[in-house]
C-alpha cells in the first residue's frame, strides 16, 4: 500500500554517496523540531544507516537506488524515508508512515552533523534527574497522568514518559537555562518534548508534539514517589469465566487455536501486540529471547496481532518483520480486527473485558484457565523498571509452573 502511494509522492533526483553523522528533523506544520541522530556509513559497496536515541542503535539496511532516489525502509512498522540528495551532502524529502487510513506524509531534512539540539551558553536552572509525576492535556481537554524519568548529566538529558499503556523509550536532548527540549525517532514514534523549568523548580508551558500533527500541553512536579496507576491499563476476566478460546491464522495462513495439542498442559503466555507499536516491539524482543531459553520447561507463547488494516496480506508483511527481526519462534496470529475497532475485543476475546493497552500480556495456566493480566510494558528506554519487569516476569512464570 505504502509502495503504491509513494510512486505518485516522489521523483528522481541526483545522487551521490555519503558517509558519516547526520542530523535528520522531521518537519510540523507548527514549527515544533522532531530532531533525531543517524549515522552513514557506506563500504564494499554495502550502504548502512543507524539511528540513534540516547543509548539506542537502529540499524537500517535496506538502502535502495532507484533512478536517482534513495528510498530508505525501516526495519520495523510501515515506515520509509523517499529522498534526494542536496548539494551539502545531506538529503531532503519525505518520510511515510501506515495508519489505519491513508499513510501520513512529513517532510524530513538531513543535514551533515552530530548535533541533535544546540547547547547555549547558558547554564542550567536546575538539574532535573530523577521522577516527576506528569499530567497530559489531550486535545479535548481531558488529562492524562504519566511519571517522567530524567538523567541530566551538565545540559545532556536522556529520560522517558511512563504512561499505563508503556513508555516513550529512549528520549534524548538538552536543558538551556530554563528550557528543556528531548525528541526521538524509531520508524514510529517520532516526538518533540519541550517545556520550561519554573521558579519553583517544577516543570511547565510543556509541549508533546507527535508525528505530524498531534499536540499536547503538559506539566510536571518532582515525584521521587511517583507510579503509574496500573488500573488505567488493566483487563479482567467477565464474571462467571475462567477461560479464554480463540483460533486465528499465522502469518502463513495456517490456523492456530488455543486448544491445539500444542498447549495442552503447558503454561501459555498470550501476547496481545501490533505491528505498529514500538512498545510491542520492545515486548517481542524480550519475550522471544525468553521463549527461547526456556520453552523447555513447559512453557508456550502465542502473539494475537491487532493491525492497522483488516488486509491480510498487509497484516502479514508488517508482521513478518517482527518475526524475523526477533527471531519469533512462537506463533504470530492475525486476529482479522484492526486496533482501532472499538469491539475489538468483543470480536476476538469475548471472555474479556475490554482491551485497554498495547502491548496487554495474559498467563494461561497448566489447567487452561487466566491466572493473570498485566497491561502494558515498561522496556529497556526505562532502565531499573525494565529490570524490575523482567524478575517480575521470571516470578510469576516459576509460580505458575510450580
Amino acid at each position: 500500500m505504502i509502495c503504491t502511494f509513494l510512486s505518485t509522492v516522489f521523483s528522481a533526483f541526483g545522487q551521490k554517496s555519503a558517509s558519516g553523522m547526520y542530523r535528520a528533523v522531521l518537519e510540523r506544520q507548527d514549527g515544533l523540531p522532531i530532531v533525531f541522530n543517524l549515522d552513514i556509513n557506506r563500504s564494499n559497496g554495502t550502504e548502512v544507516w543507524t539511528i540513534q536515541n540516547a543509548t539506542e542503535r537502529i540499524r537500517v539496511t535496506d538502502i535502495r537506488r532507484v533512478g536517482d532516489s534513495t528510498l530508505v525502509s525501516m526495519p520495523l512498522f510501515e515506515s520509509d524515508f523517499r529522498l534526494r540528495q542536496t548539494a551539502d551532502g545531506g538529503y531532503t524529502g519525505v518520510w511515510i508512515k501506515g495508519t489505519t487510513g491513508q499513510p501520513m506524509v512529513m517532510p524530513v531534512v538531513i543535514k551533515p552533523g552530530a548535533v541533535r539540539f544546540n547547547i547555549q551558553d547558558t547554564k542550567p536552572k536546575a538539574n532535573i534527574s530523577g521522577r516527576w509525576s506528569v499530567t497530559f492535556i489531550r486535545p479535548n481537554g481531558t488529562s492524562r497522568p504519566a511519571v517522567a524519568e530524567f538523567v541530566q548529566k551538565g545540559q545532556q538529558l536522556t529520560g522517558t514518559f511512563i504512561t499505563p499503556s508503556g513508555d516513550y523509550r529512549f528520549l534524548e536532548g538538552v536543558v538551556n537555562g530554563d528550557s528543556i527540549q528531548l525528541s526521538c525517532f524509531d520508524g514510529s514514534h517520532a516526538y518533540f518534548i519541550g517545556a520550561r523549568i519554573g521558579p519553583d523548580g517544577n516543570i511547565y508551558n510543556g509541549v508533546f508534539a507527535s508525528s505530524a500533527t498531534w499536540l499536547e500541553p503538559w506539566y510536571a512536579t518532582k515525584n521521587p514517589n511517583a507510579k503509574v496507576d496500573a488500573s488505567l491499563s488493566a483487563m479482567q476476566l467477565r464474571p462467571g469465566e475462567e477461560k479464554i478460546g480463540f483460533r486465528f491464522p499465522d502469518v502463513d495462513s495456517q490456523m492456530v487455536s488455543l486448544s491445539d495439542p500444542r498447549f495442552a498442559g503447558k503454561l501459555v503466555v498470550i501476547q496481545i501486540m501490533g505491528s505498529w507499536c514500538p512498545n510491542c516491539m520492545d515486548e517481542t524482543a524480550f519475550l522471544s529471547d525468553y521463549y527461547r531459553k526456556n520453552k523447555d520447561r513447559g512453557i508456550e507463547m502465542i502473539a494475537l496481532a491487532y493491525e492497522y488494516s483488516t488486509d491480510f496480506q498487509r497484516a502479514s508483511k508488517s508482521l513478518r518483520k517482527f518475526q524475523q527481526r526477533f527471531n519469533v519462534q512462537y506463533p504470530m496470529l492475525i486476529t482479522g480486527v484492526t486496533s482501532a475497532d472499538s469491539l475489538k475485543t468483543e470480536k476476538t476475546l469475548p471472555q474479556l473485558t475490554p482491551i485497554k493497552a498495547f502491548p496487554t500480556t495474559i498467563f494461561i495456566g497448566k489447567d487452561g484457565k487466566v491466572k493473570k493480566i498485566h497491561g502494558g510494558f515498561e522496556g529497556p528506554g526505562t532502565g531499573a523498571r525494565y529490570d524490575l519487569y523482567k524478575e517480575e516476569f521470571e516470578k510469576t512464570i516459576t509460580s505458575l509452573l510450580k
